[in-house]
């Protein structure tokens, strides 16, 4: 009999000896069995290998590679990884006389963990669009999970809600991406993105971290092929232009664009309004609109060691 250490509740088991606890078992694989090297007592028998079935044969190689039996363990599911598929039958043994295919796939899965899978291989193909790391998308798969089976936004459409979940799970992960991102690599219109993403806010009891202008500067700048001093003094005007309250109610994406504008126009690395608006999702007007705000005290606003190309005083005033 093994006997089991009897340390935090919530710990498992440890299988060890009973006449020499502190030695280490030696575990057979052929026969699953654990066994004390002290005295050769088998603690533990039929004990599962959780290793790869690997069963790749050198005639197959150029084919698919059956390395695994079964789909790996996804633990949103309801026993979704203890489904069975069979694949479409190709010889004359498949079918019976009437053309039927004689073995067909049981309908195992619930409707519910159908629609579940589905929107986790949307969430996925959407994060691939923005390469967005694995975590964002297990907390969006987390997310969405919790809206499904709350049926708090029953009627919205599963497409909208993953949507919605890859948003807020960005903005939960330091990570935020506008709205516009989303909409690029989504079939959903911006507006129903917002409505369930206010909803899920709600219906979940959560909250997010207000936006700041630094949260998209670097990347913005980084696909502007902008070098590491225009994006400093980018960063250093934005956040300068907003403790001094010269843009209030405005969106720190526009006012992030204007800072870039700004801080280009100073530089050599110069980019058109354009430019700026097509990577940061704004419009020319509404950058020109930020930038007017910031442009009279536009030497308040750069760092004491940025070298101009173009003095403050040469800047375009739009």
């Amino acid at each position: 009999m093994a006997s089991t250490s009897r340390g935090e509740a919530l710990a498992l088991p440890r299988v060890q000896c009973p006449n020499h606890p502190e030695a280490i078992l030696v575990e057979d694989y052929r026969a699953g069995d654990m066994i004390c090297p002290e005295c050769g007592l088998v603690v533990g028998d039929r004990v599962i290998d959780v290793g790869s079935e690997w069963r790749t044969f050198s005639n197959e190689k150029a084919l698919k590679d059956p390395s695994r039996v079964g789909d790996a363990q996804n633990p949103l599911l309801n026993g979704g990884d203890l489904t069975t598929m069979i694949s479409k039958g190709t010889g004359a043994a498949s079918f019976d006389e009437f053309g039927n295919s004689k073995y067909q796939n049981r309908r195992t899965m619930s409707s519910s963990d159908r629609a579940m899978l589905n929107a986790f291989k949307e969430i996925s193909t959407m994060a691939d669009r923005i390469n967005l790391p694995r975590n964002i998308v297990d907390r969006t798969n987390n997310l969405f999970k919790q809206v499904y089976e709350q049926k708090s936004l029953k009627g919205r459409a599963n497409d909208a809600i993953a949507s919605a979940c890859l948003y807020i799970a960005c903005r939960q992960e330091g990570v935020p991406r506008t709205f516009k991102e989303i909409c690029a690599v989504s079939r959903i219109s911006k507006k129903e993105i917002g409505r369930c993403f206010k909803l899920i806010l709600k219906a979940l009891e959560t909250s997010v971290d207000l936006i700041t202008t630094g949260d998209f500067m670097s990347r913005f700048c980084s696909n502007l092929g902008l070098p590491k001093q225009v994006q400093m003094a980018a960063t250093f005007i934005a956040r300068k232009a907003v403790e001094l309250d010269l843009v209030p109610g405005r969106s720190p994406i526009s006012v992030a664009a204007a800072a870039i504008y700004m801080a280009s126009q100073a530089s050599a690395e110069k980019k058109t309004q354009k430019e700026i608006g097509d990577i940061a999702g704004v419009a020319d007007v509404t950058i020109r609109q930020s930038y007017r705000l910031i442009y009279p005290r536009a030497a308040e606003l750069f760092p004491p060691d940025f070298k101009f190309d173009t003095p403050v005083d040469k800047l375009p005033q739009l």
